[in-house]
C-alpha cells in the first residue's frame, strides 16, 4: 500500500517549470532515492508535497486519501539548510522541535533522550548547538526532525559538507528508522549513499522524472553493461579470441589494450564459460579475470550529462 503518491505534479515560477509533470509512488516502510543534479526540482518537489509551496496542478495524497493538512502531524522533515538554533543546547533544541506536537512531561523527555542517543550525541546533550563541528550539527538537524516518530521522514540532502564519520553516522541512522518502521524519502546527488540505502530510486532532471525503478531496474532498462576483464599477459595475441568475442549474443563491444581484452555485456550465466572455452581453442591461458558492474553514477551522467550545474 502506498504511503504516499504525487500523480502529474506541475509548478512553475513565471517562465520556468520547475516541476513538470512528476509522479511518484512510495510504499509503506521504504527507503525511496530522489536522486538530481542543480536545479532538476528535487527541493520544489519536496515543498510542494509538504504543503509550503502550492503546486499548480497534479494531485499529493498521504496514506488513506490524505491530504497535507490533516497528515503533517505524521512526517519529519530534515531540511538541507540547518534548523538549529545556535543558543539552545542539542537538548533544547530537539525538545523544542518535538514539544511543537504536542509531547511534554516524561514522555517528551525520553523521545529527546532517544534521538539524541541515535545520532551519537548524548554526550553534549547540554552543550549549545552553535558551538558543534559541522557534521555533528548535522546530525543535530537530523535528531531534531525525527524525536517524536513519524511514519514518514524526508531527508533533504542531509550529508553535505561532512566529515566521512558522521556521514557513516546518518545513513546507519536512516537504515535504524527504516527497520524501526519509518519510511524515508530521501533526496541527495550522492549516488554511493542511494547505493547503499535505497530500494527503490527516482532521478529527476528539469522537473521530469527520467527514470525510476531499483539500482538494477535503472541500469537494465538504459542497457548499460557490465564490464568483463581477461587478463592474458602482454605478450598475447588476442586477435582471434576477439573475434570470436564479438559474435557472441550478449557481448556489446570488445576491446584490447596489451594483453587483456575487456568485454562489455548484459547479463549471461554462460558467457564467462563461453570466453573460456573460445580462449582454449585459441590456444591462451587466462591469468587473471575481474568484472565491475555499471554504476547508478555512470547512469545518472548518462541521463543528466556531464556539464557543470551550478546553482543560481
Amino acid at each position: 500500500m502506498a504511503l504516499l503518491e504525487i500523480k502529474g505534479l506541475q509548478k512553475a515560477f513565471k517562465d520556468v517549470k520547475a516541476v513538470d509533470g512528476v509522479d511518484l509512488s512510495i510504499e509503506a516502510q521504504e527507503i525511496y532515492g530522489i536522486l538530481g543534479p542543480n536545479g532538476a526540482g528535487k527541493s520544489t518537489t519536496i515543498g510542494c508535497l509538504l504543503g509550503l509551496i502550492p503546486y499548480d496542478s497534479g494531485k499529493v495524497v498521504f496514506e488513506n486519501g490524505a491530504e497535507i493538512k490533516k497528515w503533517s502531524k505524521n512526517i519529519g522533515y530534515v531540511p538541507q539548510d540547518l534548523a538549529i538554533y545556535p543558543d539552545l543546547t542539542a537538548k533544547e533544541n530537539v525538545r523544542f522541535f518535538c514539544s511543537l506536537y504536542g509531547f511534554k512531561g516524561v514522555e517528551l523527555k525520553q523521545k529527546v533522550n532517544k534521538a539524541l542517543e541515535l545520532v551519537g550525541l548524548e554526550d553534549v546533550a547540554d552543550k549549545k548547538s552553535g558551538e558543534f563541528s559541522g557534521g555533528m550539527k548535522r546530525r543535530l538537524n537530523l535528531a531534531c526532525g525525527i524525536a517524536r516518530s513519524p511514519k514518514l521522514i524526508i531527508m533533504g540532502e542531509p550529508t553535505v559538507g561532512i566529515d566521512p564519520q558522521s556521514r557513516n553516522r546518518i545513513l546507519e541512522n536512516v537504515k535504524a528508522l527504516n527497520e524501526a518502521g519509518a519510511t524515508i524519502l530521501y533526496t541527495t546527488h550522492y549516488m554511493p549513499e542511494v547505493e547503499e540505502i535505497c530500494s527503490k530510486v527516482t532521478i529527476i532532471d528539469h522537473g521530469k522524472v527520467i527514470a525510476t525503478g531499483t539500482k538494477a531496474d535503472i541500469i537494465g532498462q538504459l542497457g548499460n553493461d557490465t564490464e568483463l576483464t581477461l587478463d592474458f599477459g602482454e605478450d598475447a595475441d588476442l586477435s582471434g579470441f576477439a573475434n570470436a568475442a564479438v559474435s557472441m549474443v550478449s557481448v556489446h563491444g570488445v576491446k584490447t589494450d596489451g594483453g587483456k581484452c575487456v568485454i562489455k555485456h548484459s547479463e549471461d550465466s554462460e558467457l564467462l564459460e563461453k570466453l573460456m572455452n573460445t580462449a582454449h581453442k585459441c590456444g591462451l591461458r587466462v591469468r587473471s579475470i575481474s568484472e565491475q558492474e555499471a554504476s547508478l553514477e555512470e547512469v545518472f551522467l548518462d541521463l543528466t550529462g556531464k556539464a557543470l550545474r551550478d546553482k543560481k
